[in-house]
C-alpha cells in the first residue's frame, strides 16, 4: 500500500495488485451525520445528482461511457462519508479516472434533472419504509440514540428533501466537496493509470469545520419501542450502545459477534433457528464506526414466539463469560477468514481502506488481526458485562 497526502490535503492511497482490472474509489468525508434539520437526506440525495450530468457530460454519456467498456460504477451514502466508485478494465483507467473527476468537480445540478431525482429520493424513501427488513433498522438507531446524529435516517425524511432547492445542494457541495476533505484509493492493476495525482492536486482546498462531537447519555434501564403495521411476522431487535471503533473494546465486541452469529451458524442461530425453527433470520450484527458503535441481535419471527426468542437472544448473551476456549478460537478464525476474503475484492478492500483512513489511518487495516488475536476469554467477559448487560433498546415492528 502506497499513501500520501498532496499539498492539497487530499488522501491518495494506492494498491497495486497482479489483476486485469483497476477500482477506482472517490470518498468524501461528509454524510447524514454533518446535515442540519433542514438538511435532512441532502448528503444522500447529492450522492444520486452526482451522476446526472456534468458540464462536459450528459447522465446517459457518464453511465455510457463506463459501461461501453464492460466497467460498473456506483456510491454509498453512510453517516459518515460519501462514496463513488468505478471498476474497469486495466487498459480503462485513464477514462474511469476522468469520469470520476468529472462528476465530482463538474455536476451542474441542473434544475429539470433535480426535480426529477427527488421524485427518486422520495420513491427510495417509501420503498425502506415499505420493508420491515430494512425500516426495522431504521427504528432501531432512532430508539437506540437520543442525542448523536447517528440516530436519523442517513436518507433523511421526506418533509426535508421536499423542501431541498437546487441552491441548498450547491452550497453542500462546495463546502464539503473539496481536496482536503476527500480520500481517492486505488486497487488493481496501475499500469495504465498514469495521471489520478495531477488530476486530483488541481483541486483547491478549501477550510472544512470539522464535525461537534456530541456526548452520547449512557443507557440506565431497559427501553421497548413496538411499531404497529399489521405485519404477518415481527421484526425485532435487541441492542446496546458500544464504543467507536478506535477504542480497544471494539474487537472483543467483533469476536463476540462472530461466536454469537457467523450466517447459518453462531449461537444466536442456533438457539433460535436451527434448534427450534423459531425464526428464518436470527443473528447478531456489531457495528463500530468513527465516532460511535452498536451492537445487537435480531431475529424475525411469527407473533406468537416473539417472546420466546427475545427470551433465547438474552440468554445467549448471558452466557458469553461461559464462552470456551474452542468457541474464542473458532471466531478469531472466522473473522481471519472473512478478512481474507475481503481483501479479495478491490471494491471492498477498497471501502475498507477508506473506513481506517477516516478513523485514524489506513495502515491501522493491517493491524486489525492483530488486535482480534489479543483477545482473550477474561477480556471477553470483561467487555460483554460492560456494555452487553440489561440496559438494552428492544424494538419490535409488529
Amino acid at each position: 500500500m502506497r499513501k500520501k497526502r498532496l499539498k492539497n490535503g487530499l488522501t491518495l492511497i494506492q494498491v497495486p495488485q497482479n489483476s486485469k482490472s483497476i477500482t477506482i474509489m472517490v470518498c468524501v468525508k461528509v454524510g447524514s451525520n454533518n446535515e442540519t434539520t433542514k438538511q435532512a437526506g441532502l448528503s444522500h440525495f447529492l450522492e444520486h445528482m452526482i451522476f446526472e450530468g456534468t458540464k462536459k457530460r450528459s447522465a446517459r454519456e457518464i453511465a455510457e461511457s463506463i459501461e461501453k467498456v464492460g466497467g460498473e460504477f456506483n456510491a454509498m451514502t453512510s453517516n459518515e462519508r460519501t462514496c463513488f466508485y468505478v471498476k474497469l478494465p486495466h487498459e480503462h483507467a485513464e477514462l474511469g479516472a476522468e469520469i470520476l473527476h468529472d462528476i465530482i468537480t463538474n455536476s451542474t445540478f441542473e434544475l429539470k434533472a433535480f426535480d426529477k431525482e427527488k421524485k427518486v429520493v422520495l420513491e427510495e424513501i417509501n420503498m425502506v419504509n415499505d420493508q420491515p427488513l430494512h425500516y426495522q433498522w431504521i427504528l432501531f438507531e432512532k430508539s437506540l440514540f437520543t442525542k448523536i446524529p447517528t440516530k436519523d435516517p442517513i436518507y433523511g425524511n421526506s418533509k426535508a428533501v421536499k423542501a431541498s432547492t437546487k441552491q441548498m445542494m450547491k452550497l453542500y457541495h462546495d463546502k464539503y466537496y473539496v481536496p482536503n476533505n476527500m480520500i481517492v484509493t486505488t486497487v488493481g492493476n496501475h499500469k495504465k493509470l498514469k495521471t489520478i495525482e495531477k488530476r486530483f492536486s488541481q483541486l483547491k482546498r478549501k477550510p472544512v469545520k470539522a464535525l461537534k462531537i456530541i456526548k452520547e447519555p449512557t443507557q440506565k434501564k431497559e427501553k421497548t419501542v413496538t411499531e404497529n403495521r399489521k405485519n404477518v411476522q415481527s421484526y425485532a431487535i435487541i441492542g446496546y450502545k458500544t464504543v467507536p471503533r478506535a477504542h480497544k473494546d471494539s474487537y472483543a465486541l467483533d469476536v463476540i459477534k462472530a461466536i454469537l452469529y457467523k450466517g447459518l451458524s453462531g449461537k444466536v442461530t442456533e438457539e433460535i433457528r436451527l434448534k427450534r425453527g423459531l425464526a428464518y433470520s436470527a443473528g447478531a450484527h456489531h457495528e463500530s464506526m468513527k465516532d460511535y458503535g452498536f451492537f445487537s441481535i435480531f431475529f424475525n419471527t411469527n407473533k406468537p414466539s416473539l417472546n420466546k426468542c427475545k427470551e433465547l437472544g438474552l440468554a445467549v448473551i448471558a452466557n458469553i463469560g461461559n464462552t470456551t476456549q474452542k468457541e474464542l478460537k473458532e471466531a478469531k478464525t472466522f473473522i481471519a477468514g472473512h478478512s481474507q476474503l475481503k481483501s479479495e475484492d478491490p471494491i471492498r478492500l477498497a471501502e475498507d481502506l477508506v473506513f481506517w483512513e477516516s478513523v485514524k489511518d489506513a495502515k491501522k487495516a493491517n493491524e486489525y488481526l492483530k488486535e482480534i488475536k489479543k483477545v482473550d476469554l477474561k477480556r471477553l467477559k470483561s467487555v460483554a458485562t460492560k456494555y452487553l448487560n440489561q440496559n438494552y433498546t428492544m424494538i419490535v415492528v409488529n
